[in-house]
């Protein structure tokens, strides 16, 4: 399966979170497609949406991994993204991989890495990528809300109807700043600051994350 990058014009909260005077980054990598792996643009009917956050979230965080074989899904994870699609939400996966900026990653080895979760897990409904470094100041990288936005529009999924799960603080800042809900798995490299911002909006993992999805405790 190959999956074709797609440039979206710039988002309007992108000059808030760019470098002011410089040249603005390119949007960030986005592909929807339907779960039979072909793309769709969304019929505008909104419905519900899930966004995972690729590493320690969705799949064990192997830094500037461009290797299918070092994929290894978190605990609970392929159940409880199964439960979501049985239920008719609409998943996707978000991603900063800034060893793309960095020289150390290409898109064709993140594209191999992607292709090899969507055997583990079937086919999500988006991919969301920032391909860029820090250093970038782009709009799509968190706490920026690039990527969320980006992922809502391509699903024609509303913001206030999709919950993002990611394992930072700033992937809860990035959905509120989006206008969607945000639920925080705490990593090992989550901040105890982050843990005790998040408040009610945890879980310990994601299976207990999807569990409030479902429940209906943060979409109604």
């Amino acid at each position: 399966m190959e999956f074709t990058t797609e440039y979206l014009e710039p988002l309007p909260t992108a000059d808030r979170w760019s470098a002011g005077g410089g040249p603005r980054p390119s949007a960030p990598w986005v592909v929807a497609r339907d779960t039979g792996g072909r793309r769709t643009a969304g019929d505008g009917s909104g419905g519900t949406a899930v966004l995972l956050d690729q590493d320690a979230v969705l799949i064990e965080d192997v830094a500037y991994n461009g290797d299918p074989g070092r994929v290894y899904p978190r605990p609970g994870a392929r159940r409880a993204v199964a439960e979501l699609r049985e239920i008719g939400v609409r998943v996707g996966v978000l991603t900063a991989q800034p060893g793309i900026a960095r020289g150390v990653l290409t898109r064709r080895r993140i594209e191999i890495v992607q292709h090899r979760i969507e055997e583990l897990f079937g086919p999500f409904d988006v991919w969301a990528v920032c391909p860029h470094g820090p250093a970038e100041h782009c709009g799509c990288r968190e706490p920026a809300p690039g990527l969320v936005l980006a992922a809502t529009r391509a699903l024609r999924v509303p913001p206030a109807r999709t919950v993002v799960i990611g394992g930072t603080g700033a992937g809860l800042v990035a959905a509120a700043e989006a206008g969607a809900h945000g639920l925080l798995v705490p990593t090992a490299l989550t901040r105890p600051g982050e843990i005790s911002a998040a408040g009610r909006r945890r879980a310990a993992d994601l299976p207990g994350a999807v569990r409030l999805v479902v429940a209906g405790g943060v979409v109604c």
